[in-house]
C-alpha cells in the first residue's frame, strides 16, 4: 500500500535550488506515475517614483516574454531528462500567491519548490517564497536546496508529534522513500520538562515513565503501519529534549548522523501529545536549517 499524489506542481525560477527541485519532482513523478505540472510566476512592480521611466523601458509583456522563455527552458530540460510535463503554467503576480492559487486549481497532491533563488524581477531570497508557501499552502510541500548529493534520498526521517498532519506527512514521505529503496526512522521528541523532578520511584516519575512507555508502544504501532508504505520497518526513536529549538535541532541532528541523503517529514502546526508543543515553529526551523529536502504537510482546514 502506497500513497502518491496524482498531480505534482513544480514551481521554478531557474535557480540552482530550483534545478534540484526539478530533479526531485521529475523523479517522483516518473516512479509514481503522477502528473507533473511546471509553473513560473513573475512579478512586475516598478518603483512608483520611476513608474513612467520603467514603463518606457520595460512593459509587462517584456517580463511575460522573459518568463515564458524561462518556463519553456525548464520544460525542455525536464523532457530531455526523460520526464513528461502534463502542463506548463505562466503566472504574473506574487510568486507565493500564484503558487498557492495554482496548487488549488490543479488540486495538486504535492508542491515542490527550491529554498533559495530569484523571485520575480527582484533579487529575492527564495527562502521568503518557500516559507510563504509552506506557511499558507493547503497541500503537502517539498522544499529543496542546492547541494551535492541530497537527492535521491537513501534515508527518510519522519518526525511524529501524534498530530494528523505529521501522520500524513510520514505516510507520503514513507511512500516516496519506498520509491528509492530508502531506510527510515520514526522520531518523536518530547520536551525536557517531562523529566521527573523527584527521585526514581516517586509518583511523578512513575507517571512520566508510563507515559513514555505508552508513547513508544504507539510509535511501534505507527512504524508497522509505515512499513506498508516504505517497504521496510522504520527504526523507532523516542527522544526527550527541551523546547522548540531542541526539537528542531534533534531532528536535524538525526538527519546529519545518517551520513547519507536524508528526506525529513514534519507536520506544519500539530500539537504535541504532552507539553502541547507547537510544531509550526519547529517545521519552519527545520525547513530553514536542513541540509537536505524537507516535506511539510499542512493541517487540515
Amino acid at each position: 500500500m502506497n500513497y502518491f499524489p496524482t498531480r505534482i506542481l513544480l514551481a521554478t525560477d531557474g535557480s540552482e535550488d530550483a534545478a534540484v527541485a526539478t530533479r526531485a519532482a521529475m523523479d517522483i513523478a516518473n516512479r509514481s506515475g503522477s502528473e507533473l505540472h511546471v509553473m513560473h510566476a513573475f512579478e512586475f512592480i516598478p518603483p512608483r517614483e520611476y513608474m513612467n521611466v520603467a514603463l518606457r523601458l520595460h512593459s509587462p509583456s517584456d517580463f511575460a516574454g522573459q518568463g515564458q522563455r524561462l518556463l519553456d527552458e525548464q520544460v525542455r530540460r525536464v523532457e530531455e531528462a526523460g520526464g513528461n510535463v502534463a502542463g506548463a503554467h505562466l503566472r504574473m503576480g506574487s510568486p507565493v500567491d500564484q503558487i498557492l492559487y495554482a496548487s488549488e486549481e490543479l488540486e495538486a497532491g504535492l508542491v515542490v519548490v527550491g529554498r533559495r533563488g530569484l523571485g520575480g524581477v527582484k533579487r529575492l531570497l527564495m527562502g521568503s517564497v518557500s516559507e510563504g508557501v509552506v506557511h499558507h499552502v493547503r497541500r503537502p510541500a517539498l522544499v529543496l536546496r542546492s547541494a551535492e548529493d541530497i537527492w535521491p534520498p537513501s534515508h527518510v526521517i519522519m518526525a511524529d508529534d501524534s498530530s494528523d498532519d505529521a501522520r500524513k506527512a510520514a505516510e507520503l514521505v514513507a511512500s516516496i522513500g519506498g520509491l528509492f529503496g530508502a531506510s527510515g526512522s520514526l522520531v518523536q521528541v518530547y520536551p525536557g520538562l517531562l523529566k521527573p523532578s523527584g527521585a526514581n520511584g516517586s509518583p511523578e516519575s512513575r507517571m512520566v515513565e508510563q507515559a513514555l512507555r505508552q508513547a513508544e508502544e504507539d510509535l511501534q504501532s505507527r512504524a508497522r503501519e509505515l512499513e506498508k508504505h516504505l517497504g521496510s520497518r522504520p527504526e523507532v526513536r523516542l527522544v526527550v529534549d527541551e523546547g522548540d529549538e531542541g526539537i528542531a535541532l534533534t531532528i536535524l541532528e538525526e538527519a546529519q548522523n545518517q551520513g547519507v541523503p536524508t528526506l525529513i517529514s514534519v507536520g506544519s502546526r500539530g500539537l504535541g501529545r504532552i507539553g502541547r508543543v507547537r510544531v509550526g515553529s519547529v517545521s519552519t526551523k527545520v525547513v530553514r536549517a536542513a541540509d537536505g529536502p524537507v516535506l511539510v504537510h499542512p493541517r487540515e482546514a
